[in-house]
């Protein structure tokens, strides 16, 4: 049986390859062989939230797996049927747990099942985005695709010792075709800032809110202290247009004014917001494999307005090309991909 052939050290060469590449081996029923994973990186290979990643997704396809181990450089992955039902993950420590989400709604989405995943790990960590810009923005994406998917953070886990708990139920999806090209009008601008308890008597997270709104206006506030095995803060925000939603987050870290964490997070938004952009960096390569299948099932065109051709999208297209008979095309910030 063939193999298909994946560098993970191609253009970007970080963990998106192997995550994207594996959910798509499980929903085509092709097998991949990915190497030099993360190649470039000063800690090449596997590491723990994308094993655990990769783990949950073999699970939910009855898949075989080489190489599965931190620090691996290759791996095989050969996709069983994909089968619903309720999952456990424990990703360990703060490894995060939207990028476990990322490879793993994807099958279930398309196999228009009804999933159930209790999952463990970080929620509000560097490299990755944080829960609420998966809950208000992703998950907000994937309702216009067709993906029903409901969230609930029970606890937050920030570094290093994690332990937070998220409950995900994607219900029977059916993915549809996606044409974005227009936001129209604004609606609200939203900011959440949570901050352990123990940063409640130094107002952490009315400050954040006071450096977001110094740089951008909000409309609604939401503050939330919360008890986690780390100490720690962020912030997240979205623009709520009539069509789309942009998001941005920041964090907080020991030596950083929680003023200037609110201002970091309002200033990434406001750039997405001033760039006329449906889609913002974050989301433009994560809507990628949906329009592809959408490509697949309906046979018509999908667009999206960006607000950057980054790393990360060139990356995903790449990958996305090599399972399905689609063909992506970028015309200015517009990307739109076509059956072939």
């Amino acid at each position: 049986m063939s193999i298909i052939e994946i560098d993970g050290s191609y253009h970007e060469g970080g963990g998106q390859i192997v995550r994207t590449a594996v959910g798509l081996s499980a929903i085509t029923g092709k097998a991949c062989r990915i190497f030099n994973i993360r190649k470039g990186r000063c800690n090449p290979g596997l590491q723990a939230q994308h094993l655990k990643s990769i783990e949950a997704c073999a699970r939910i396809c009855d898949g075989k797996l080489k190489g599965s181990e931190v620090g691996s450089c290759e791996i095989e992955f050969h996709p069983g049927k994909i089968k619903g039902g309720r999952y456990s993950v424990e990703v360990g420590t703060a490894g995060s747990i939207p990028l476990v989400l990322q490879t793993i709604v994807l099958p279930a989405a398309y196999s228009g099942q009804e999933f159930v995943f209790d999952i463990t790990g970080g929620t509000d960590v560097h490299w990755s985005p944080n829960i609420g810009y998966f809950q208000h923005v992703f998950c907000d994406f994937m309702k216009k695709a067709g993906v029903d998917v409901f969230i609930e953070t029970r606890k937050r886990g920030f570094y290093p010792k994690g332990g937070g708990e998220v409950n995900v139920k994607i219900g029977h999806s059916k993915i549809r075709s996606i044409d974005i090209t227009e936001r129209g009008k604004l609606e609200t601008v939203d900011v959440t800032s949570v901050a352990t308890k123990d940063l409640q008597k130094a107002s952490v997270a009315e400050r954040q809110t006071e450096g977001f709104d110094s740089v951008l206006k909000s409309d609604k506030k939401h503050i939330d202290y919360v008890d986690s095995l780390s100490t720690g803060s962020s912030v997240h925000a979205h623009a709520h247009y009539v069509n789309c939603k942009l998001g941005a987050a920041a964090l907080g870290e020991r030596g950083k004014k929680a003023e200037d964490v609110g201002k970091e997070c309002a200033e990434e938004l406001k750039v997405s917001m001033d760039s006329g952009a449906c889609l913002d960096r974050h989301m433009a390569d994560q809507i990628l494999p949906y329009m592809a299948i959408a490509c697949m099932k309906n046979d018509d065109v999908n667009r999206v307005l960006v607000e950057d051709i980054t790393g990360h999208v060139k990356t995903n297209i790449w990958v996305i090309e090599k399972f399905l008979p689609v063909k992506f095309g970028i015309e200015g910030n517009v990307v739109s991909c076509n059956k072939v």
